[in-house]
């Protein structure tokens, strides 16, 4: 499990729960509960932080705190 923020909501338009990681820019992912969709977020943080590894670009670190959205 990775401990990045992951923030959760219901998509009328995906009609699907969606997982977005604000810190991992593009990175997110959905499922038909939430649970699901947080698991299929874990497995999309591991493939984006493989792929920007594997393209030498940087990772950044887990803040550790909560994000805040105006």
């Amino acid at each position: 499990m990775h401990k990045y923020e992951v923030i959760i909501y219901w998509s009328n338009e995906d009609s699907a729960f969606v997982a977005k990681v604000p810190e991992l820019p593009g990175c997110l992912a959905h499922g038909e509960t939430a649970e699901v969709a947080l698991r299929n977020a874990n497995d999309a943080m591991s493939l984006w932080i493989d792929t920007a590894r594997e393209h030498g670009d940087p990772v950044p670190q887990p803040k550790g705190k909560r994000l805040v959205f105006a």
